[in-house]
């Protein structure tokens, strides 16, 4: 078989990052786009020792786990490569995920890991939405074989697959709000009737760079924060009364500002044009301020199901001590207070510390104490001997998951009972299984906040042995 061969595949089952699986004469075989159960037509465009990829050209029967995809994007668009398939097979494929990784990376072949938790809400749901201006605009394949002609040198939307430098032109995104949409497609006008430049990523150049669109999942707030290259107060002034005459619903507008030439919506400053700078938002009983770079978990409402999740696996009691390791702004820290006698919740990030300490104040949490650095150095028997030994511990790494001298002292520590929250289960399993003997892993409950991608947070209850 080569490079270029033509195939006809039937499809197994999904894989890794969302991918379909098939074989041929048992060589496996990825084909982006496909859905178990399609029968295929496709072109081997990337042969290696132990797998291939494949291009779809005909699909000869259609999966019944299809669906149609509401979005027009879809296909062309990488942010929800799932949209054409059944939400029932998204959750499905997600406790598959979970399964596989927690048996290929940790060994925990019998974990029972219980059915994904669907999400409220599979439309719609992100607070939050990052929007892209670029003086390069990629086309779809529809707009290339209609007649229209097209500006090239404006867009805002987000990047096509694959291309740093390329922005598909959005007029609409179901993973946020209609309103959002509104404020993007009329953003866009006024940009360009001011022939205000967008960012040409590869020549460094332009004033406008990124949209910003925060909208509170539980209150009425919504934040607009617009990302140029310099803070030219005049304009900002124009785009403010635009925006309070078009959208009263905009609560707030700051402008960000990146002289640099890293794409990020970060930048060294950030100027409140109107508004009081932050949105507010709840999750359960608790407010939170969040500010234009904050991070906060993007679905509001299923965050509260995951913590709920995380709450009900620590099985928490009145006099537990709880650690909360890589608290971030304490969102779970603040969460799980009423349940326990005191909470430590630990933070690399000091910024975060500050934001977590705010949190507990503005919601009169007195029970909770935040500690910022590095967690290697900070779990001391010097720290244990200021604030207690911990009877649970709450963990909630980033995606590299835990530092491998983390989980020994972790270990060593050995909280009674051990809640492992991640967004990515292969380096959850991995970290567990350094664990070794010192915790027996009891179940695992996948939790979907994040609809039509392959993405899945998932908690893990563990609890010491004798």
């Amino acid at each position: 078989m080569k490079k270029g061969a033509e195939l006809e595949l039937s499809i197994e089952k999904f894989a890794d990052k969302g991918k379909s699986l098939a074989r041929q004469d048992g060589y496996v075989i990825f084909v982006p786009g496909a859905v178990p159960g399609d029968r295929v037509k496709a072109t081997l465009i990337r042969k290696r020792k132990s797998y291939g990829e494949a291009r779809i050209d005909e699909i000869i029967e259609a999966s019944p786990l299809r669906t149609e995809p509401r979005c027009r994007y879809f296909g062309t668009c990488g942010g929800c490569k799932w949209q054409h398939v059944q939400y029932q097979s998204q959750l499905d494929a997600k406790t598959q995920s979970v399964q596989e990784a927690m048996q290929h990376e940790g060994g925990f072949a019998d974990l029972p890991v219980r059915e994904t938790i669907a999400a409220a809400d599979i439309y719609g749901y992100r607070n939050k939405m990052e929007f892209s201006f670029s003086a390069e605009r990629w086309l779809t394949s529809e707009e290339i074989a209609s007649d229209e002609r097209f500006n090239l040198q404006f867009a805002l939307g987000l990047h096509a697959p694959g291309y740093f430098n390329k922005v598909l032109d959005l007029e609409e995104c179901h993973l946020q709000s209609d309103l959002s949409a509104r404020i993007v497609n009329a953003t866009r006008e006024f940009a360009k009737e001011r022939d205000w430049k967008p960012w040409h990523i590869r020549r460094h150049a332009g004033f406008l760079r990124h949209l910003v669109i925060r909208q509170a999942g539980n209150t009425s707030d919504l934040l607009v924060n617009v990302v140029t290259r310099s803070h030219v107060a005049n304009r900002m002034e124009e785009l403010a009364a635009f925006y309070q005459k078009q959208f009263p619903e905009i609560t707030t507008l700051v402008n960000g500002v990146n002289s640099g030439v890293a794409q990020t919506a970060f930048g060294e400053a950030i100027h409140t044009i109107y508004g009081p700078g932050y949105l507010t938002d709840k999750i359960g009983d608790l407010t939170f301020q969040i500010a234009p770079n904050a991070f906060f978990q993007t679905n509001t409402k299923q965050a509260e199901t995951l913590y709920q999740v995380a709450r009900d696996a620590g099985d928490l009691k009145p006099d537990d001590h709880l650690y909360d390791l890589y608290c971030g702004a304490g969102t779970i820290s603040l969460y799980v207070a009423p349940y326990v006698k005191h909470v430590v919740g630990v933070e690399l990030i000091e910024d975060a510390v500050v934001n977590a300490r705010e949190n507990a104040r503005m919601n009169g949490v007195e029970n909770v104490t935040f500690e910022s650095g590095d967690m290697l150095k900070l779990l001391t028997p010097e720290f244990v001997q200021k604030h207690g030994k911990p009877d649970v511990m709450i963990v909630d790494p980033p995606r590299a998951g835990i530092h491998p001298k983390v989980v020994a002292q972790i270990a060593a520590l050995k909280p009674e009972r051990l809640v492992y929250v991640s967004c990515n289960p292969r380096t959850q399993a991995r970290d567990m299984a350094m664990l070794g003997d010192a915790y027996r892993v009891e179940w695992a409950q996948p939790v979907d906040l994040f609809p039509h991608t392959h993405h899945v947070e998932n908690v893990v209850r563990l609890t010491a042995t004798d």
